[in-house]
């Protein structure tokens, strides 16, 4: 069958370029996934992620005309960032507003706003890909069988670890890779808070602990090293001093995070083969938000696409200039959130946070 683009992930960038696009061309979507039945006690087929909608991933909804569904909301709705550095002994509270979801649910749920006409394969692995005159000839196996299928058009949305990527940029070095590593645990006390944790001796970048349905979930942004393991063993054994107490473990996973860290490490594409969103190199260096990358970079490639895929690829080069910038300035503010010294004083100063009254006290 001959089709004009095919998308590499099903993710929330995949999905959305699918549904943007999916009236006006014939697109294959494929994914490793299942997406279907219940596999969340699956960590190699789930999403590790926090699961927060921050308000810039909150407004990309907004521009595409969408609304979170009520099922797909968890609770507690948060409001208040916690921010605590282990190594001052500061902490502060910040307002700041979350959507607390159910990841599972909400990938599943931007899948099902995919066209009808979209040929959608779950549980599909990508291989690769060879060019033919014109066009990419796709491969990927499914059901224990190697398949084929012609493209104008080629989309990775496969993520920090993209093969897509990797392949069309062979000798490119990688944005910084971490490891996220995190456990949910069951707990019996409230802690209205996402709150990031700062300590240099389990990691450069940040900690967090996100309370969702009666469980806590606890993780960590780690450099790639044979002693990230240990390192998490490090913060949980800190939390105790803070007041956490955890109870069972429920679930650990685990996921590849990018930190672009100048703008080469951003790359749109080459020829009829566009990346999106992580796969690109696109998320925030600061704090490893990636949602609204992901859906910026899914409008600006539709938009693109739907001018015609003869040239879509430098329209939409120019089109992310502007998350480039943001990018660049999110690496501007680490060093005020990442240095020791410079966070110690931004902290102590008290600038932008909040008092928080706690009963009996």
């Amino acid at each position: 069958m001959m089709y004009d683009v095919a998308v590499v992930g099903a993710g929330p960038a995949g999905a959305t370029l699918a549904r943007l696009v999916g009236k006006d061309y014939r697109v294959l979507v494929i994914d490793r996934r299942p997406f279907a039945g219940d596999y969340a006690d699956s960590p190699a087929k789930t999403k590790c992620c926090g699961g927060l909608l921050a308000p810039d991933a909150q407004q990309m909804l907004a521009e595409l005309g969408m609304g979170v569904p009520k099922d797909i909301l968890v609770g507690p709705q948060l409001f208040t960032v916690r921010t605590i550095d282990l190594q001052s002994r500061l902490e502060r509270y910040y307002q700041r507003f979350y959507l607390n979801l159910d990841r599972e649910r909400f990938d599943r749920w931007l899948v099902s706003l995919i066209p009808d006409r979209v040929d959608f394969l779950p549980e599909a692995t990508f291989k690769g890909y060879s060019l033919d005159g014109g066009r990419c000839n796709l491969r990927f196996s499914q059901g224990g069988k190697e398949y084929s299928e012609s493209v104008k058009v080629l989309i990775g949305a496969d993520g920090a670890n993209s093969r897509v990527r990797r392949l069309v940029f062979p000798d490119s070095a990688m944005p910084k890779k971490y490891i996220a590593i995190q456990e949910w645990f069951q707990i019996e006390q409230a802690m209205p808070y996402f709150t990031t944790i700062f300590d240099s001796e389990v990691t450069d970048f940040y900690s967090w602990t996100i309370p969702k349905e009666g469980c806590l979930l606890v993780g960590s942004a780690l450099s790639l090293s044979k002693d990230a393991a240990e390192r998490f063993e490090t913060l949980k054994g800190k939390l105790g001093t803070l007041g956490i107490r955890l109870g069972k473990c429920v679930k650990r996973e685990g996921a590849p995070i990018l930190r672009p860290q100048r703008l080469g490490d951003i790359r749109v594409g080459r020829g009829s083969i566009a990346l999106l969103g992580e796969a690109a190199g696109m998320i925030s260096p600061s704090s490893a938000e990636g949602l609204s990358y992901a859906f910026k970079s899914s409008l600006h490639c539709a938009q693109s696409l739907l001018d015609g895929p003869e040239g879509f690829l430098e329209r939409y080069d120019r089109a992310i200039n502007p998350m480039r910038v943001n990018i660049l300035l999110k690496n501007l503010k680490s060093p005020f959130m990442y240095n020791p010294r410079l966070r110690k004083a931004a902290m102590w100063s008290g600038l932008l946070s909040m008092e928080v009254y706690k009963a009996g006290v």
